[in-house]
C-alpha cells in the first residue's frame, strides 16, 4: 500500500489543469458491481492535451490508474491509492473519416460507437453491441464477442505514455491476443477501424440479435462485470469457462451476498450489498474447484485493483 505523503498531495492539487481533480471519492457508484472503497483522487482530463500535461507533472512515485466504465473492473474494499484517472467527454468524438474508416475516442460506450457504424452504414462492428464498456477498455483487452475481435477491424490506435508523451500505434505495435494487447502501459485515447459499407437495416438485424442472446443468456439487469474467468487456451479440449465452472458444481454459488449467475455460470452477481471481497473470495473459490475437477486452473478476465482492507486476506491472487 502506497500512503501519499502530504507534500504530494499538495503538488497533485497545484498541477493546473483544464478538467476536473477531486479528493477521496467513492468509487463504488462508478463500477458495474457497485463496489470497492475510495480513491484518493479522481481526475476527469478536459482533452488528450491536459492529460498529456498533468502526466508530465505527475511525480513518478505516485502512482495512477485509468478507469473506463468500470464494466471489467473490481475495486477492492480498501480502495485505490495515488490517482484514478477517467476518461470523458474530451475523449467521446466519432467522426467518418472515409468510405471505410472511422475515428472513435477511447472514452465512448461500445454500444454508442455501434450505433454510430450502424448509422454510417459500415459493417464489422455490429459485435460491439455485445461488449460492455468503453472503446478504450476494448483496445486494452482486445474485447471480442460473436466471432469478432476489436483486433478484426483494428487500423491504428491514438495513446498517451505514462510520461505524457502522445504515441500512435500500429497493428503490429499492439500485439493482440485473446483478450489482450501487449500495450499496458499507454493510456489509450483513441482508435481508427476499418470497416465496410453494409445496409444499416442489415446491421440493425445483427445488433437486435446480439441484444436478444445477450438478455437471453446473460445476467444483463444485474449488478455484475461481465465474463468473470477467460476461456483456457492451448486447451486440446475445447473448454468453455463457463463449461468448467458447471462442470465443478459452481452454478449458483453464494459467498455472503456475492454469487455465481445461475443463468450464465461465468458471471458473478453482487446480490445487494455484497463486498468487493466476498466477490473475489468467491472467483477464488470457484477457481479451486474447476482445478480440483478438471486441473485446468481459470484466469481472471475482470482486473482486481486496489487494496484489502484490514483483515482482508486472499491467499490466491493469481
Amino acid at each position: 500500500m502506497t500512503i501519499l505523503t502530504k507534500e504530494a498531495m499538495q503538488f497533485i492539487e497545484s498541477i493546473p489543469i483544464k478538467g476536473r481533480l477531486e479528493s477521496n471519492i467513492p468509487l463504488a457508484p462508478f463500477t458495474w458491481f457497485k463496489v470497492g472503497g475510495k480513491a484518493d483522487y479522481l481526475y476527469r482530463p478536459f482533452d488528450s492535451a491536459d492529460l498529456c500535461h498533468f502526466l508530465k507533472a505527475l511525480p513518478s512515485d505516485v502512482p495512477f490508474i485509468v478507469m473506463g466504465a468500470a464494466s471489467n473492473l473490481l475495486v477492492r474494499d480498501g480502495g485505490i491509492r495515488g490517482v484514478v484517472i477517467r476518461l470523458g467527454r474530451g475523449f467521446a468524438e466519432m467522426v467518418r473519416l472515409n468510405a471505410t474508416d472511422v475515428m472513435i475516442g477511447a472514452g465512448v460506450p461500445d454500444i454508442n460507437a455501434a450505433k454510430f457504424l450502424m448509422t454510417e452504414g459500415l459493417g464489422g462492428g455490429a459485435f460491439l453491441r455485445g461488449i460492455p464498456g468503453t472503446i478504450g477498455g476494448a483496445l486494452k483487452m482486445n474485447a471480442g464477442a460473436y466471432g469478432t475481435e476489436l483486433k478484426d477491424v483494428f487500423l491504428e490506435a491514438y495513446g498517451i505514455t505514462y510520461q505524457g508523451e502522445a504515441v500512435t500505434l500500429s497493428y503490429d505495435e499492439m500485439q493482440f491476443s485473446y483478450r489482450h494487447c501487449g500495450m499496458q502501459d499507454i493510456i489509450f485515447t483513441g482508435v481508427k477501424l476499418r470497416l465496410k459499407e453494409a445496409d444499416p437495416k442489415v446491421i440493425a438485424a445483427q445488433m437486435h440479435d446480439i441484444t436478444s442472446k445477450r438478455q437471453e443468456t446473460q445476467p444483463v439487469k444485474s449488478h455484475t462485470g461481465g465474463s468473470t474467468f477467460k476461456n483456457p487456451i492451448n486447451d486440446s479440449g475445447g473448454h468453455k469457462a463457463w463449461a468448467l465452472i458447471d462442470q465443478a458444481g459452481c452454478r449458483g454459488l453464494q459467498i455472503g451476498n456475492a454469487q455465481i449467475s445461475q443463468l450464465h455460470c461465468n458471471f458473478m452477481l453482487n446480490n445487494g450489498d455484497a463486498t468487493a471481497y466476498e466477490l473475489e473470495l468467491l472467483g477464488e473459490t470457484v477457481r479451486e474447484k474447476v482445478f480440483k475437477q478438471s486441473q485446468i486452473m481459470l484466469e481472471w478476465e475482470i482486473k482486481r485493483i486496489g487494496d484489502f482492507q484490514d483483515g482482508q486476506v486472499i491467499l490466491n491472487q493469481s
